[in-house]
This record gives structure tokens, C-alpha cells and sequence, in this order.
């Protein structure tokens, strides 16, 4: 008898131990923020960490509820003190019980989470637009009401990726050209990818969406608190995945305004309007330097290639025919009896880059077609 006291003191001291741990366990996370979500800056950030929260504990209710049931049981009708389990087969309340139970709870929890969703998914009446395309490996942002756009890449050095130089605060989630916008202005983000699926995440923001090839999809933020916002592309998109790093800088709306001449200027200043149009002279020039960075580790400086995995563009039928093909070549890439060659696609240059190239390869070593593409040309051919 005393030996069975002593095992049911052990036992209530076990359940009681297993309560305390699930009922201060969060708090314990509370209480030490890396270990939580980002504190969030807009309303659907907040709403989703509000249903975290809810579903956190309607999940320790149930814990407790069904472990407390189960431990009770175990402990107050075992075998040792006399008890015999009672045997019963297709009892219809018992089942209805336990479907109709876990039905309510579902439902409970899953009004919450579908008003959160719907609201994520209203990306109605936007104050602007940004479309942002992934590429390996870094982010294209165009500006669509404003007509300007840039890449925006890691700029992390490389001493400290190589471990040559200590790690900064912000080691591998810095860029060199943020995503900049105002605060409290509803963005709308178009979403796609230039070559593989990417995932363009930003925590605070409570913002995650897919960039798929082909495909466009959106999603929204309405940042309330000025300051600057990491995340990183969250889908394993290649061998440099790890260094793709987003930045979103949020400014004062005077502060925005400021921002969004001088990008203009800049642009209009570096001759990327594609609406200009370009002497032949001024495109091979810029041409011959696109090719030299891009183009020349495959086809080479010469233009002979390395046949047969890379042709020659010296006396191409591509390059020496109709422009329009090979546009569209440089655009897309090419595909020989459906399956990818080596070449891939540049969609990533700008239009004027593109058309700069092309009109250098058409006009170059043994080339003299005497055509010049304009850069409004590739705008077109992007559509």
C-alpha cells in the first residue's frame, strides 16, 4: 500500500511538471524575441501573428485537455488499484462525440485564419505598383507608374564571405539597391521569375510569395513604421540561393519624393530611356562592352565560339538574318529539338543593353547587315 501511494505522488508530480512546462513555455519564447516572429510593421503582419497566437493556444487547450483526460485515466483506474476496463463495441454517442468535437474546433479555428487570408490575397486599390523579378541571383524592381526600374544585388564583400575579414551586422542581408517606398502607401508587388521559381520573403511585412517563370503573381504590404527590412529569397533556387538577400527601405513620404527625382535623373542621365533613340555609333560601342561582360566567355571576343557547344556569331544565319529571330534568341534563349542548349535567357539586361548587343553582333568581324535595333524594338518583343 505504501509502495502504491508513493507511485501515485510520483505520478501527479510528473503531470504537474508536464502542465507547468506547456503553460510557461511560451513565455519563455516570449521573453526572448529571436526566438519569435519579427515584429511586425503592417496590418498583415500583425493579423498573422495575432492568429499564430490564437491557434498557439486553442493547441495547448486541447494538449492539456486531452493529456490531463489521458493521465487521469491512466492514474485513477489502472489495473494495480482494482479497476477493469469496461469493453464496449460501435457505440454511436461516443463516436459522434469525437467527430462532432474536433469538427467545432476546426471550425473555430478556421475563421480566424480564412478572414486572414482573404485579406492577404486584396490587393484592390493600390496607391503604387512594384513588379519584382527573381533571377539567379538577385532581384529586378521596376517601377511601373514611374517607368524605371534596377536590379538590386548582394553587397556583402567578399572578404567576409571568404572569411578573410570579420562578418558585418548584417552579413549576407545587404544589397546594393534597396527596394525603396513610402510609409503608409498600400504596394501592390507583381511577382515573377526570369529563369527558375524564386520566393521573394519579407517577415516583417508578413509578405511571402512564389516567382515562377511565366507566370504573375501578387501580393500586397501597407508598411507603417519608417526603416529598413530584411528577408532573402525562400526557395532553394541554386547553388547561390543563400546570397539573394531582400532590403526594403521604408522613407517618409517627403523623404520618398526626394528619392524617386533623383532615380529619375539617374536613369534619364545613364541613357536607359527606352524611348530614346540611339545612334548606330553609340549602340556597337555600348554593345561591344555588353558582349565583352556577358557574352564573350562563350562566343569569345572574336565571335568564333567554341563550336559545336557554342556557334560562332561570325557569319551566323541567326545574327545575319531576320532581327526579329534573334531578339528573340537573346531574349529566350535557345531550344534545339525541345530540350535547352547552353545559351540561356537574358531577359535579365536591360532593353537598351540588349539592343546595343544586337546591334554590335550584327554589325561586327564578318557581320555587315548595317540594321540597328532600338531598344524601343525589345520593349515590344518583351511583350
Amino acid at each position: 500500500m505504501v509502495r502504491t501511494k508513493a507511485s501515485v505522488r510520483a505520478g501527479s508530480r510528473l503531470l504537474q511538471t508536464i502542465i507547468a512546462v506547456a503553460l510557461l513555455g511560451p513565455g519563455a519564447a516570449l521573453a526572448a524575441p529571436e526566438w519569435n516572429l519579427q515584429p511586425p510593421v503592417t496590418p498583415i503582419a500583425r493579423q498573422i501573428i495575432d492568429l499564430h497566437s490564437f491557434i498557439f493556444w486553442v493547441c495547448v487547450v486541447i494538449f492539456v485537455g486531452v493529456f490531463g483526460v489521458m493521465f487521469y485515466s491512466i492514474f485513477k483506474h489502472r489495473k494495480s488499484v482494482g479497476h477493469v476496463a469496461v469493453q464496449f463495441h460501435e457505440n454511436t454517442t461516443v463516436e459522434v462525440i469525437w467527430t462532432v468535437i474536433p469538427f467545432l474546433i476546426l471550425l473555430f479555428m478556421a475563421f480566424p485564419a480564412t478572414r486572414t487570408i482573404l485579406a492577404m490575397k486584396d490587393t484592390s486599390a493600390p496607391d503604387m505598383t512594384v513588379k519584382v523579378t527573381g533571377y539567379q541571383w538577385k532581384w529586378n524592381y521596376d517601377y511601373l507608374q514611374e517607368g524605371f526600374g534596377f536590379y538590386s544585388t548582394l553587397s556583402t564583400p567578399a572578404a567576409q564571405i571568404e572569411n578573410r575579414e570579420p562578418k558585418g551586422e548584417h552579413y549576407l542581408l545587404e544589397v546594393d539597391n534597396p527596394l525603396v517606398v513610402p510609409v503608409d502607401t498600400k504596394v501592390r508587388v507583381l511577382v515573377t521569375a526570369g529563369d527558375v521559381i524564386h520566393s521573394w520573403w519579407v517577415p516583417a511585412f508578413g509578405v511571402k510569395q512564389d516567382a515562377i517563370p511565366g507566370f504573375v503573381r501578387d501580393t500586397w504590404f501597407k508598411a507603417d513604421k519608417v526603416g529598413t527590412y530584411r528577408g532573402q529569397c525562400a526557395e532553394l533556387c541554386g547553388k547561390e540561393h543563400g546570397f539573394m538577400p531582400v532590403v526594403v527601405e521604408v522613407v517618409s513620404k517627403d523623404d520618398y519624393a526626394k528619392w524617386l527625382t533623383a532615380q529619375k535623373a539617374k536613369a534619364a542621365a545613364a541613357g536607359d530611356d527606352p524611348g530614346r533613340v540611339w545612334e548606330q555609333k553609340d549602340l556597337i560601342a555600348r554593345g561591344e562592352k555588353v558582349f565583352a561582360g556577358n557574352c564573350a566567355a562563350c562566343h569569345q571576343l572574336t565571335g568564333k565560339g567554341v563550336p559545336p557547344a557554342f556557334p560562332a556569331l561570325d557569319g551566323s544565319k541567326v545574327v545575319n538574318g531576320p532581327k526579329a529571330v534573334q531578339i528573340r534568341t537573346v531574349l529566350n534563349g535557345v531550344e534545339r529539338d525541345g530540350k535547352p542548349t547552353a545559351m540561356v535567357s537574358w531577359k535579365a539586361l536591360s532593353d537598351t543593353d540588349i539592343a546595343a548587343v544586337v546591334t554590335y553582333t550584327r554589325n561586327s568581324w564578318g557581320n555587315k547587315t548595317g540594321e540597328t535595333v532600338q531598344p524601343s524594338e525589345i520593349k515590344v518583343a518583351r511583350q
